[in-house]
């Protein structure tokens, strides 16, 4: 059982847990322990909330594939039950930072004095550049 917030909960009946051989160096250990966990979370058949899918489908990342599935592979621990902590944890990030809405911007209007500093330095800059011209009789 995966808790995101206090009332959505993802059961361990919608989690596919998979355990399998890490990959790189290792030695023995490597070679013969099925240390690495391979999770699959099909978001369409979850129970999470309509809204939580939603924007777990507009999401642009590549560990969701074509039919909605997520996939996460972890194998940075020599452990299986480290990698598997990962990968829940790794999951659960996901789902949180899908549902985060990005704060909608408040279009501001410039002060008076910046724009009095403004109008100011381009007088001045182009005082200074007038100065450079040649003069004519």
């Amino acid at each position: 059982m995966l808790q995101i917030k206090n009332k959505i909960i993802i059961p361990d009946s919608e989690l596919e847990i998979s355990a399998i051989r890490s990959q790189g160096a290792g030695g023995q250990n490597v070679n013969k322990v099925a240390t690495a966990i391979h999770l699959r979370f099909d978001i369409e058949a979850s129970s999470l909330p309509a809204f939580y899918k939603q924007q777990l489908l507009k999401l642009n990342d590549r560990r969701i594939t074509q039919d909605g599935v997520v996939v996460i592979k972890a194998q940075e621990h020599r452990s299986q039950e480290q990698n598997r902590e990962e990968a829940l944890q790794r999951l659960k990030q996901l789902i949180l930072s899908a549902v985060v809405l990005p704060q909608i911007r408040k279009p501001t209007k410039p002060t008076r004095s910046s724009q009095k500093k403004r109008l100011d330095s381009k007088t001045k800059r182009s005082q200074i550049k007038s100065m450079r011209r040649q003069v004519i009789d």
